[in-house]
């Protein structure tokens, strides 16, 4: 369990996305616990009430939906109040680690959805609001395949690259504005996303090398402690970077 700072985030207001599980579930519990309004969202219902459960008397705002829709993106925004100081974007999908010649439209189109757009969508709804202020910190959730080609499918692959450059043009863009924005890139984690191979050929090229070279996998609170430092004052002069919190694996 990451240890815990009281205050640290009291009177700010962050959103959260991909809140129910994993690593934005942690991410959440952190925050809150440690003074922020959050705004968490996720497209299940039941996950959020069970987060809500554990943060009784803390500020947690929940939004059921999909966060690849306009709406759903408009619905966290207004649900912050007009004050937007955190940005966590951690909903994510993995792709079955389908090569280029096996991966099909509908899982292309579903992982960029999900991993780039969608965070596109949040961050180009929440840099009004954080430039109108002249502070903000946005925290995306890029991966170990943002460094690599044999960690995923050729989706995966593909979105987490461009998560990692999409960090670093809206980081160059609006730090002159006071707006941090860095990425987190985890190794193995223990969650629920789907990890399972749907390829013979991409588990066979695959599988050998994350044999050899991968660390232990982490914890959703380790991943979420490196989230929640990238949001606190703490990392005031880190803006751009694509931090590895992975074990160690990207040094492999």
């Amino acid at each position: 369990m990451t240890a815990r700072i009281p205050g640290r985030f009291s009177g700010r207001t962050a959103i959260i996305t991909g809140a129910g599980s994993g690593i934005g579930r942690a991410v959440t519990l952190i925050l809150a616990r440690e003074g922020a309004t959050v705004v968490a969202s996720d497209i299940a219902a039941d996950r959020l009430g069970d987060l809500a459960a554990e943060l009784p008397g803390h500020d947690l705002r929940v939004v059921v939906g999909d966060v690849t829709r306009e709406d759903t993106v408009h619905e966290l925004v207004d649900a912050a109040s007009g004050r937007i100081d955190v940005l966590a974007n951690v909903a994510g999908v993995m792709d079955g680690v389908l090569p280029a010649d096996e991966v099909d439209d509908a899982t292309w189109q579903r992982v960029f959805d999900i991993n780039v757009t969608a965070v596109l969508r949040t961050t180009r709804a929440v840099v009004p609001l954080m430039r109108a202020r002249g502070a903000g910190v946005i925290v995306n959730i890029a991966s170990e395949a943002s460094f690599r080609g044999s960690v995923g499918g050729a989706a995966y692959t593909a979105s987490k690259h461009a998560v990692a450059g999409l960090t670093k043009s809206t980081a160059f863009m609006y730090g002159p504005q006071g707006i941090r924005t860095n990425a987190v890139a985890p190794g193995a984690v223990v969650t629920g996303l789907d990890v399972s191979w749907r390829s013979e050929y991409g588990a066979a090229r695959t599988g050998p090398v994350l044999q050899a070279t991968m660390s232990a996998p982490a914890t959703a609170d380790q991943i979420a402690g490196t989230v929640a430092w990238l949001a606190s004052d703490e990392a005031a002069n880190i803006n751009g970077v694509i931090l590895a919190s992975d074990g160690g694996w990207s040094a492999a």
